[in-house]
C-alpha cells in the first residue's frame, strides 16, 4: 500500500515557476513508475509527466516538454515536479500516481496506476 500527498500548489503569474512534490509512504518498488496528472474544471484529467523509479526514464506531454521537469529522490521516497515558465492554460489541479507494475508506460493511462494522492491546485494567473 502507498499513500501519495502532493504539496507545492499555489497561484502564480503567468511565466512564473513552481516546484510539486509527491511525497510517498510505502515502499515504491523497482518497477513503478510515478506520473503527474491534472485536470482543470469541465475537463478530463490528462497526463502530464512521468518517471521510472528504478531507472529514472522519463516522459512528458508535448505541452510541457522544455517546461517541466520531473524527478525522484529515493532517500525522500518523493518525486518532483519542477514547472517553469507557466501559462493560464497550466491550471488545474495536479495529482501524483504510482503505477506499481509499471504497464502503464507506454500510454500513460490513468487507469493503469494504482495509487492516487488527493492533489494540489495550480492556479495561473494571465
Amino acid at each position: 500500500q502507498v499513500q501519495l500527498v502532493e504539496s507545492g500548489g499555489r497561484l502564480v503569474q503567468d511565466g512564473g515557476s513552481l516546484r510539486l512534490s509527491c511525497a510517498a509512504s510505502g515502499r515504491i518498488f523497482g518497477d513503478s513508475v510515478v506520473g503527474w496528472f491534472r485536470q482543470a474544471p469541465g475537463k478530463e484529467r490528462e497526463f502530464v509527466a512521468a518517471v521510472t523509479w528504478n531507472m529514472g526514464y522519463t516522459d512528458y506531454r508535448d505541452s510541457v516538454k522544455g517546461r517541466f521537469i520531473i524527478s525522484r529522490d529515493y532517500d525522500e521516497n518523493t518525486v518532483y515536479l519542477e514547472m517553469n515558465s507557466l501559462k493560464p492554460e497550466d491550471t488545474g489541479v495536479y495529482t501524483c500516481a504510482v503505477d506499481a507494475n509499471g504497464n502503464s508506460w507506454s500510454s500513460h493511462v490513468p487507469g493503469l496506476y494504482d495509487y492516487w494522492g488527493q492533489g494540489t491546485q495550480v492556479t495561473v494567473s494571465s
